[in-house]
């Protein structure tokens, strides 16, 4: 593992991240999703892929890499790609998982590998739109600290930047992104995914007219089970 500082609009970012392969000319950039960290991806694909040098970062408040920062996905954007050009690495093929997923498209690599990504807005449940109505009303009477007992599970125990953070990106649409995104994508999606549901990626795949849909058994993190057939449809497009 290693760290690299990025600088970027006077804040400084301390990027954890790890190499594998590191002799090899093309690159694999493996972005996880919210709330979870670069180990869980290398889990997934460390073993696929030989021929090409394998990046797994933490993205800015996950895992190992801090954050102090309220953000939005497009300054993790930003971040990801100042770091790609201090390790001097090239957008050859970039995964991204949920929250991964749309940063990964922002970055508009040679492939894109979407996994169960976000950036569809689907309609809330009632009991939802209650609660984020109770917690509006609750914080213009007692500041943020309430925020804890309203919060969704995806930020359970973080500090308040990064749930303000969450709040940024969550309900974002990104469907003109994937609409206007012209690279050659492959979508992969857990059938039984209730994070990020399969109409989302079926409504993705429509978007991006360069793209192959997979639907696979599994959750949202179907790929743990499914990392030799995802490499095998990446070698029929290198």
């Amino acid at each position: 593992m290693a760290v690299k500082k990025v600088h970027l609009n006077s804040r400084d970012f301390e990027i954890n991240y790890e190499i594998l392969h590191p002799k090899n000319k093309k690159n694999l950039i493996i972005l996880h999703g919210w709330g979870s960290n670069k180990e869980i991806m290398k889990q997934a694909f460390s073993e696929i892929l030989p021929t090409h040098r394998h990046i797994y970062i933490d993205m800015p408040g996950f895992g190992k890499s801090s954050n102090d920062y309220i953000l939005y996905t497009q300054d993790y954007k930003k971040i990801i790609e100042e770091f790609l050009k201090a390790i001097n690495a090239k957008k050859d093929i970039i995964f991204g998982h949920s929250f991964g997923g749309k940063v990964a498209t922002l970055l508009n690599p040679k492939l894109l590998v979407l996994l169960s990504s976000s950036g569809i807005v689907m309609p809330k449940p009632f009991s939802v739109c209650l609660k984020i109505r109770v917690f509006k009303l609750l914080k213009n009477f007692g500041g943020g600290k309430f925020y804890s007992l309203f919060a969704s599970k995806d930020v359970s125990g973080m500090k308040q930047n990064m749930y303000e953070t969450f709040k940024n990106v969550v309900d974002e649409d990104f469907s003109q992104n994937f609409a206007s995104h012209k690279g050659k994508t492959l979508i992969f999606w857990g059938k039984e995914d209730t994070a990020t549901t399969i109409c989302t990626g079926e409504m993705i795949s429509e978007l991006i007219e360069d793209s192959h849909f997979y639907p696979l058994d599994g959750d949202h993190y179907f790929f743990l089970q499914h990392a030799l057939l995802i490499e095998k449809e990446l070698n029929g497009q290198l």
